[in-house]
């Protein structure tokens, strides 16, 4: 019959249909698990910069996820490299229970701390909004720009 053949030593057919249905079967899983591992690869590094008057109060630095996607931050570094301020505070700020809160308060100075800070240094989940605000206590640190990068992947 066409469409059918006999596998050698089993005696007994063999539709090309059912052979096609579990190759595509086989590829859909195949593409799954690629999907997968491609987030294992992480997102394309979010960098840029923020100009703020920062001793004027808190200002916001840069905002990290979205509502209702998790994501985990492996890495977030600001630079105070343009800042004068002995006292640089840095805060993140997260959602716990649906009320935003302070998870982090740090101070550094300026003039003698490095100019890179690994605010973040290993790995935080987070399932919304990270905000991560930068305050100053000079007024020569007003319309510096602070740089950022962070290294995120999407968790699904």
């Amino acid at each position: 019959m066409p469409g059918e053949f006999y596998v050698e030593g089993k005696q007994e057919k063999v539709s090309l249909q059912g052979v096609e249905s579990s190759l595509a079967d086989l590829n859909a899983k195949a593409d799954a698990i690629k999907t997968k591992t491609d987030n294992l690869a992480g997102e394309t590094p979010g960098q840029g910069s923020t100009t703020a008057d920062w001793q004027a109060a808190e200002s916001n630095v840069i905002s990290i996820g979205n509502a209702g996607t998790r994501v985990k931050i492996h890495d977030l570094t600001l630079s105070i490299h343009n800042l004068v301020g002995t006292q640089v505070t840095i805060r993140l700020y997260k959602k716990v229970n649906g009320t935003e809160r302070k998870v982090y308060d740090q101070t550094f100075d300026a003039t003698a701390d490095p100019p890179g800070l690994p605010v973040i240094n290993g790995t935080w989940a987070v399932h919304d909004v990270l905000r991560v605000t930068l305050q100053s206590n000079n007024a020569a640190d007003n319309g510096q720009a602070v740089d950022y990068d962070c290294m995120l992947e999407v968790m699904s």
